[in-house]
């Protein structure tokens, strides 16, 4: 079979990984791509939010599945343009891509259907937002409602820097549109935990727990980013853990999607705080996390083609979803000064340090090929080096190794990736 992935990160090189292990693919295509997917799919020069040339290019090259790796198209409607058309495509329709899309629909949902997260008011009205504010107790969390690249996100100590934040969010429009609506509530403490899950509308399977590490620098410092590196799984997410979450968020998730009629199909990321009052949605993505895919999918045992197909056909409970008895780790490489202002363009040097490695990955996110058909950087984050092991200690010792086999300008990474799991 043909498969076309939209997306051109970290994320889809991994998810491009896992197809190309499937003995029913013949034939990968990625829309855009990088440098490290063109090594084993064709690259096609369509931008994941050309629709209408998605379409078509589906239909002139008889692709026979579709997988959307990113929000953006998932949030706009491209899995339904694709399903018009008949073509087979793996990933939320717009109605319930809105799970992600919008925070303010999902915290109204969680709030309608009992399932544990922080309190919270939605405004429209930046006034009414400065209002709430002189009430509320701090530290307070402010969301833009919309897709902000994971950046949309504030952590307010004070009122002051409270109001400043609702004025850069609602009236300055930092993130855009995004912002045009936006969530107060409150600071959740606790750890937080990434639960990825295949869902076919009425079932749901889930994957290996993650951590992510948001901050641009060690020690959780600096801006927030789209993640700077993740081990898998997190010892934090704990048997106790897993059985509460069962019962209170994934399936009531599903459940409450369903009964709006928003049927979800593809992958539910669960964003996780475990508090002292037990685990809490922070968040809710509608695809594959970057880089949880990158930790994820490699200690995947399952055939993902298999996976994708019977969430899209309603089959998922007849799925066994297995992963190896191992541990991984990724740590992201990044341009230095990501992610405010950063060059592009320095040549990459020592990627054929992974070739014939069973347990080290080196997947691309900002890299392109140069005029004269050089690999360079292209992006704020260029690759995500994941390594496996026998234990999350012994993956990460091998991912920082294997973080010395490249080597670009202005290379820059954290060097605490996975510290919490000496705490564990």
């Amino acid at each position: 079979m043909k498969v076309l992935i939209v997306g051109s990160g970290g994320r889809e090189h991994a998810i491009a990984q896992s197809v190309a292990k499937s003995s029913k693919v013949d034939k990968i295509y990625c829309a855009p791509g990088n440098a490290g997917i063109g090594q084993i799919a064709e690259c096609v020069a369509i931008g994941a939010m050309e629709f209408d040339k998605i379409v078509e290019f589906a239909k002139t090259n008889s692709i026979d599945l579709v997988i959307v790796g990113m929000d953006d198209p998932l949030v706009g409607g491209l899995v339904d343009e694709l399903e018009k058309a008949g073509i087979r495509t793996f990933g939320p329709r717009k109605n319930a891509a809105i799970l992600e899309g919008s925070k303010a629909f999902s915290k109204d949902l969680m709030k309608k259907y009992n399932i544990p997260t922080a309190a919270y008011e939605n405004f429209d009205d930046a006034d009414a937002a400065l209002r709430y504010l002189e009430t509320a107790r701090f530290p307070i969390v402010l969301k833009a409602d919309g897709l902000a690249l994971g950046k949309g996100v504030l952590i307010c100590n004070t009122l002051e820097e409270a109001k400043e934040g609702v004025k850069s969010i609602m009236l300055d429009k930092k993130f855009g549109t995004a912002g045009n609506q936006m969530v107060i509530e409150e600071f959740m403490t606790g750890r937080e935990v990434s639960v990825l899950s295949f869902v076919d509308g009425k079932n749901i399977k889930i994957m290996s727990s993650a951590q992510d590490h948001k901050r641009a620098k060690d020690g959780d410092q600096g801006l927030n980013t789209g993640g700077m590196g993740t081990f898998s799984p997190s010892p934090f997410y704990t048997k106790e853990v897993d059985d509460f979450c069962k019962k209170y968020i994934y399936q009531a998730t599903v459940d409450a999607m369903a009964a709006e009629g928003r049927e979800f199909k593809g992958v539910i990321f669960f964003g996780l705080m475990l508090t002292k009052d037990g685990p809490k949605v922070l968040e809710y993505n509608a695809r594959f996390g970057d880089p949880e895919a990158q930790v994820v999918l490699p200690r995947m045992k399952n055939d993902l083609i298999e996976v994708a197909e019977a969430c899209i056909d309603g089959t998922l409970d007849q799925v066994d979803l297995q992963f190896e008895d191992n541990a991984a780790v990724c740590v992201v490489l990044a341009s230095d000064g990501y992610p405010v202002s950063y060059k592009k363009g320095f040549p990459i040097t020592g990627l054929e340090n992974f070739k014939g490695k069973d347990d080290y990955y080196c997947f691309h996110a900002g890299t392109k090929f140069d005029a004269d058909g050089n690999i360079v950087t292209n992006g704020g984050r260029v690759v995500g080096i994941t390594a496996t092991g026998s234990n999350l200690k012994e993956a990460r010792k091998n991912a920082y190794e294997a973080t010395d086999w490249i080597q670009f300008a202005n290379k820059y990474m954290r060097h605490d990736i996975g510290k919490a799991i000496d705490e564990a």
